[in-house]
């Protein structure tokens, strides 16, 4: 199984994107699936993430701004971002938690900027 983040682009402050992370196939045995990123010159970071029964949490920082939601019977994994601010940009990775491992998809950039 692969996952395909997308959606990631220039955005001003203030505007809105939405990432997807697409699956190339079925996923069983899911436990969680996560939205991470990684600022240049910075650790990676969890920002969001959506457990098998829909329970969802956020770092602080994007809490109230970012929403993160999955489309079991697709396979996808969203991130709705409202409220952009430029330290918000990063390259943006989806990860797949599950009863027999952990998949990462590539990552998609967001740079946040006027």
């Amino acid at each position: 199984v692969q996952l395909q983040a997308s959606g990631g682009g220039l955005v001003q402050p203030g505007g809105s994107l939405r990432l997807s992370c697409a699956a190339s196939g079925s996923i069983v045995g899911i436990k969680a699936m996560r939205w991470y990123r990684q600022a240049s010159g910075k650790q990676r970071e969890l920002v969001a993430v959506i457990t098998s029964g829909d329970d969802a949490n956020y770092v602080d920082s994007v809490k109230g701004r970012f929403t993160i939601s999955m489309d079991g019977a697709k396979n996808i994994l969203y991130l709705q971002m409202n409220s952009l601010k430029p330290e918000d940009t990063a390259m943006y990775y989806c990860n797949v938690l599950t009863t027999w491992g952990i998949r990462w998809g590539q990552g998609t950039q967001v740079t946040v900027s006027s």
